[in-house]
């Protein structure tokens, strides 16, 4: 599967669409699913059926493409009827419950219960089977990024107020409300492990990255590389959509080379294309993709279908090798000594990242990093719970972070 990522009006819906046709021209069975609110895929497909819902909506557009808008607010009210059915509402004193769970509007802006329902319904499509590859057009850049932290963030706080070995103490003599509670919590917490185990599988899962050629727009590309890089996620590709055509000496618009519209569209092309450059030196091996303007918009199946065809020629697969060697997750190694004197060195994979713009912490056994608008707990390794940390800087793309024994705990 594979995650459409991009700031709005980049065409981030059209190159996932353009992409489901791609593949359905080699043979494969796609879907296609919105997360985005803000709904457009539809329209993008030009005459496809209603498709907005939960899973129960998917529409056929094609024999080989099925559309999906995710109605996240209609999915959480119907979760929300099946955990109000577990609460016990009064009884006597001892049993009474003092948990009440608020109308289903209520909960429209409850940060992460849509976006975990949402992934949670995504995962159970792409563990299916029915399909050979699920795309999923994201909400704009800092929403998708908040949306694919979620599982990890809600699971871990979840676990931090109420942990496991503390709900495994509520046994059968607990008032109902309790037995309940802790029921839930562990529903809630089981609810996040596929969703986990999808993203950070990069053998199943990756991300697109769709970004527009000015600069403004190529350095909120680095900050997504940087920001999908710290949750983890594996960077498939990024996709530089809207440049300028290259014009002939006579020009497309039958005028002379210095004409003013040609010199401007020459001028336009050239800082995309040094902008351009740029980007590609940084990405190393993430491979970058380009698409011109069209002169007519991309909406409907024919006008996609040229769409596909320019991005994805023959020779291009519109999905990687997802057999291929995944994106590095952090490493821990023994840099020198031993004993006490032991330096042990963590390496974070931080491609782009701005140092100015980095903050570390240390809470209990986890390590917090925070990186292009977000922030990550990272479990530390057994070894280093026991160490210190004694500094941390930047080696290539690798936050590299170090740590010595604490005498005090560490085994004599």
């Amino acid at each position: 599967m594979q995650f459409v990522v991009g700031k709005g009006g980049v065409g981030r819906t059209t190159v996932a669409a353009a992409t489901a046709v791609a593949l359905a021209r080699r043979g494969s069975r796609v879907l296609v699913v919105s997360l985005d609110q803000a709904h457009s895929l539809a329209t993008v497909f030009a005459g496809a059926p209603a498709c907005r819902g939960d899973a129960d909506a998917v529409a056929a557009v094609t024999d080989r493409i099925d559309l999906l808008e995710l109605d996240t607010l209609t999915l959480l009210e119907r979760r929300l009827t099946t955990l109000a059915a577990l609460v016990p509402r009064g009884g006597d004193h001892d049993h009474e419950s003092p948990l009440t769970l608020p109308d289903a509007q209520e909960l429209t802006g409850l940060p992460g219960a849509q976006e975990l329902l949402a992934l949670g319904e995504v995962t159970r499509l792409v563990d299916s089977g029915e399909w050979d590859a699920v795309l999923v057009d994201c909400p704009a850049t800092a929403d998708a990024l908040r949306l694919l932290a979620v599982p990890e963030m809600f699971a871990d706080y979840l676990e931090r107020i109420w942990p496991m070995h503390r709900r495994a103490l509520v046994g059968p003599a607990a008032a109902q409300w309790q037995l309940v509670a802790a029921l839930l919590v562990d529903r809630l917490v089981a609810a996040t492990v596929p969703i986990r185990q999808l993203l950070g599988d990069h053998t199943r899962a990756g991300v697109r990255l769709v970004v527009g050629t000015g600069a403004v727009a190529l350095a909120e590309a680095r900050l997504t590389v940087t920001g999908l890089a710290l949750l983890g996620l594996r960077l498939d590709e990024v996709l530089a959509n809207g440049l300028v055509p290259q014009y002939d000496v006579d020009g497309e618009l039958g005028a002379g080379p210095e004409h003013p519209a040609l010199r401007r569209a020459r001028r336009r092309r050239a800082a995309q294309d040094a902008g351009l450059a740029a980007l590609r030196a940084d990405l190393g091996a993430v491979p970058l993709r380009t698409a011109d303007e069209h002169a007519v918009e991309p909406v409907g199946l024919a006008e996609l279908e040229v769409l596909a065809a320019a991005l994805f020629p023959a020779q291009a697969a519109p999905l990687p090798d997802r057999g291929s060697a995944p994106s590095r997750e952090h490493t821990v190694a023994l840099e020198s000594g031993s004993g006490l004197e032991s330096l042990y060195a963590m390496r974070v994979p931080l491609p782009l990242a701005d140092p100015t713009g980095l903050t570390l912490g240390r809470v209990e056994d986890d390590l917090v990093v925070g990186a292009a608008g977000l922030r990550r707990r990272i479990r530390l390794a057994s070894v280093l719970r026991r160490c210190t940390t004694v500094g941390a800087d930047f080696e290539g793309d690798d936050l590299v972070v170090r740590f010595r024994p604490d005498p005090q705990v560490w085994p004599q």
